[in-house]
């Protein structure tokens, strides 16, 4: 599979970079060159899409950082911080080969259990589900459309 498989997403300025025979990305975000891997594309087009296309500012954006849960390091891939820097989105991101399957659903649901956020997105580049919590009411809805930021 390509790297650079087509996405369901618009194209995103990512500057691309090789060494050693391997392709690098600038994170939009970590201000440094990633590995390429088909997951990091997706991340990186899904950073872009809510940074250029939702209104969230890049320094509201967190990258793949270390949580505990039940005496595991696990490591989230997106989340995007409200005014007050709590959670309001949490991203999980697959490669585009990956199927959104209930296994990942349950990994976004056990980060949710922390992290609190507002909205679950999961993408495989291709496939995008987007589900608002209503935590009053403890009622999880589907939408079609990436939450966009509200001034």
């Amino acid at each position: 599979m390509s790297l650079l498989h087509p996405l369901n997403l618009p194209p995103a300025p990512l500057k691309l970079s090789s060494r050693a025979g391997r392709i690098f990305v600038n994170c939009l975000v970590r201000k440094k060159a990633i590995v390429l891997t088909p997951e990091e594309w997706v991340r990186q087009h899904v950073i872009a899409y809510l940074h250029f296309h939702q209104g969230y500012a890049l320094e509201k954006i967190a990258v793949e950082k270390q949580i505990q849960y039940d005496g595991f390091v696990r490591r989230w891939d997106v989340v995007v911080y409200n005014d007050v820097f709590e959670t309001d989105i949490l991203v999980e991101c697959k490669a585009p080969q990956i199927k959104i399957s209930h296994e990942v659903f349950i990994q976004i649901s056990t980060y949710q259990k922390i992290l609190g956020a507002n909205w679950l997105i999961l993408s495989n580049g291709i496939q995008h589900l987007i589900y608002e919590i209503d935590a009053q009411q403890n009622n999880l809805s589907a939408k079609e459309q990436f939450p966009k930021k509200l001034n």
